[in-house]
């Protein structure tokens, strides 16, 4: 089985997903207003296929998405990682948080952390993140982590903005 590193920022843990984690997630799928954004709202039975994915995606992938555990209080307060699907146009960098974890710059944080991760271990040249145009708390940590609106695409028959994340490694001709 791959596992998942244990990346550190200053407040928080991003570590592979623990069974512990699922009420959390399951808290954070079921709140349609919530998790819109990101294929909620969603049953127990179908949050429960959702994070069972986490697990399977890290093993085929050898990359996904990383709990977020707050250090002081060893809380779960989100998720972050990365992302390829079947059907993704190509790799993507996403987050979430839990109702009561947003506006404290956890997002902001660990995304940060997660570039480093990306592009100087997994050795990534570029990546995306998909945003829903009414998502804006999302597009304001893509912009803040670097990110610029390159455009927006029909995904899922939804319209999404493309953000990407230019590699800091790679210069631009």
């Amino acid at each position: 089985m791959v596992t998942a590193p244990r990346l550190e920022t200053e407040r928080l843990i991003l570590r592979g997903f623990e069974p512990a984690d699922f009420e959390a997630v399951a808290e954070l799928m079921g709140d349609g207003e919530w998790s819109k954004f990101i294929g909620g709202p969603l049953n127990r039975n179908d949050a429960w296929r959702s994070f069972m994915v986490q697990f399977g995606h890290w093993e085929y992938h050898g990359f996904g998405m990383f709990a977020l555990e707050e250090k002081q209080s060893g809380d779960f307060v989100g998720l972050a990682g990365n992302w390829y699907p079947e059907g993704w146009p190509e790799p993507e960098m996403g987050w979430s948080l839990m109702k009561n974890a947003a506006g404290k710059g956890y997002a902001t944080e660990a995304v940060t952390k997660l570039l480093d991760h990306t592009f100087n271990t997994l050795k990534w040249d570029t990546a995306i993140s998909l945003i829903a145009p009414a998502n804006v708390p999302s597009q304001k940590v893509a912009e803040r982590v670097g990110a610029f609106h390159e455009k927006n695409i029909e995904f899922k028959d939804e319209d999404v903005r493309v953000y990407r994340h230019p590699n800091p490694n790679k210069t631009v001709n």
